[in-house]
């Protein structure tokens, strides 16, 4: 678990989220399996801090869908489908329409940055882009996600709405961790592996909802197809 920023004491608050987040990146390591049970007690004992923080960073991670409680056995991490998947990528194919559409058109109500700060904003998502792109031709999934996040994060931010793009957050996150169950077993990654997030990045930069929203077809095509191909196996 990362160690506390700044020079105080760790809130309960800054606990909680740090033993969530740690928690969240054991899943997408897949060293926490879908179906796996633990309690409380033992996730306190291995990060070595009291109950509380523990027990409120479980119920966090069991509201975003990523863990299931049972008051009498504990929790466990939750056993997504290939049918929850076909849906959440129908899901955020729905928010990204119309955030594509914002950031095209950048009219007045449109996006929250135009101008100078609108290409600076774009540049720095490119940025991540060309790390995930770079980490996805590698066959490197554990930073893939990792940039892959942060790509997906930082353009929504664009759009100007937090609640969309938080929930589209929380969905490539459930994604993530419905994938990674498959992809981790799969071998050598390289080309498999979606790298398109510079070439979305271009499109949104030239303006060009209607390119963006191919890219994304594309990429929801692909990811489907591979996950289909690979739990079929």
């Amino acid at each position: 678990m990362p160690a506390p920023s700044g020079t105080g004491a760790v809130t309960r608050s800054t606990l909680r989220r740090q033993i969530a987040d740690a928690l969240r990146d054991e899943v997408l390591a897949g060293r926490l399996q879908p179906g796996q049970e633990f309690t409380v007690k033992e996730i306190a004992e291995q990060y070595g801090v009291s109950a509380t923080p523990v027990r409120e960073a479980l119920v966090d991670l069991s509201a975003q869908g990523l863990l299931d409680a049972d008051h009498h056995r504990g929790f466990r991490v939750h056993e997504y489908s290939v049918a929850d998947f076909r849906g959440m990528v129908e899901a955020r194919r729905l928010v990204t329409d119309g955030m594509f559409h914002a950031i095209a058109a950048c009219g007045e109500g449109a996006a929250p940055l135009d101008g100078a700060r609108r290409t600076a904003a774009l540049a720095g998502v490119r940025r991540r882009g060309e790390e995930a792109q770079r980490a996805a031709t590698a066959g490197d999934l554990t930073v893939l996600i990792g940039y892959d996040l942060r790509f997906w994060r930082e353009l929504g931010t664009l759009f100007g709405n937090p609640y969309l793009s938080g929930f589209l957050h929380r969905l490539r996150v459930q994604g993530w961790v419905c994938t990674v169950q498959y992809l981790r077993r799969a071998g050598d990654l390289r080309g498999v592996l979606w790298s398109g997030h510079t070439e979305l990045v271009d499109a949104l930069v030239a303006r060009d909802a209607e390119a963006a929203r191919s890219v994304l077809a594309a990429y929801n095509a692909h990811s489907v197809a591979v996950i289909e191909r690979l739990a079929g196996a």
